[in-house]
């Protein structure tokens, strides 16, 4: 029979050798964090590597306030109306805003056309502003301005778009193309003729801001 003195020493090796080999397999591994997109994993082993896609290198966070950003905005308010015998200008477009218009609430601008028909390009540019921010369009040369008449009085509906050109404030260097589409009235074609007019402009797009 094993005397209890033997069996005690028997049992104080084995734990002994069970402690040494747990702490070498220990040491003989290491964790790592692997990266994919927006998801982590670790990997534990004696030789750890990243799954096929991921990568131990931490993406680095998009910085914030950047991107684009939907702009959904209608502007009602007058614009000025001066004919000549070749041409019609607009000096001065005044107009408030309302929709999702990034906090811009109003609109200046001035535009000008040389009509030929009832449909005809036009030249035009505006500043949207509020806040103390402000955002600049310019309209493409594709834009147009079409008379339900030939005549007047009639009533000119505007389609086209619009560059945005930069800004100031939070929307300095801001780029975008604006669709822009909208309506106003004219009572005489006449040159010499002055009038204001009730002008309503819609803007839809995306402005992405730096």
């Amino acid at each position: 029979m094993i005397s209890l003195k033997r069996k005690s020493i028997a049992i104080v090796v084995a734990i002994g050798l069970a402690t040494s080999f747990t702490s070498a397999a220990s040491a003989a591994t290491k964790t790592i964090t692997c990266y994919k997109g927006t998801t982590v994993k670790k990997v534990t082993a004696a030789k750890p590597k990243c799954p096929a896609g991921y990568t131990t290198t931490k993406p680095v966070a998009a910085k914030a306030g950047a991107g684009a950003v939907a702009f959904n905005a209608t502007y009602k308010g007058n614009m000025a109306i001066v004919w000549s015998d070749t041409s019609v200008q607009a000096p001065t477009i005044t107009a408030t805003g309302t929709g999702s218009n990034m906090g811009l609430t109003s609109m200046t601008g001035k535009g000008s056309s040389a009509p030929q028909a009832q449909c005809n390009p036009f030249q035009g540019s505006g500043v949207l502003s509020g806040g103390g921010n402000t955002l600049n369009v310019e309209f493409a040369s594709s834009s147009e301005a079409c008379a339900d008449s030939d005549a007047a009085p009639a009533n000119v509906a505007i389609n086209g778009s619009a560059t945005i050109t930069g800004g100031t404030g939070k929307y300095a260097g801001a780029k975008g193309t604006l669709k822009a589409t909208g309506s106003f009235a004219i009572k005489s074609t006449t040159a010499g003729s002055k009038e204001s007019s009730a002008l309503t402009i819609t803007l839809v797009g995306n402005v992405t801001t730096k």
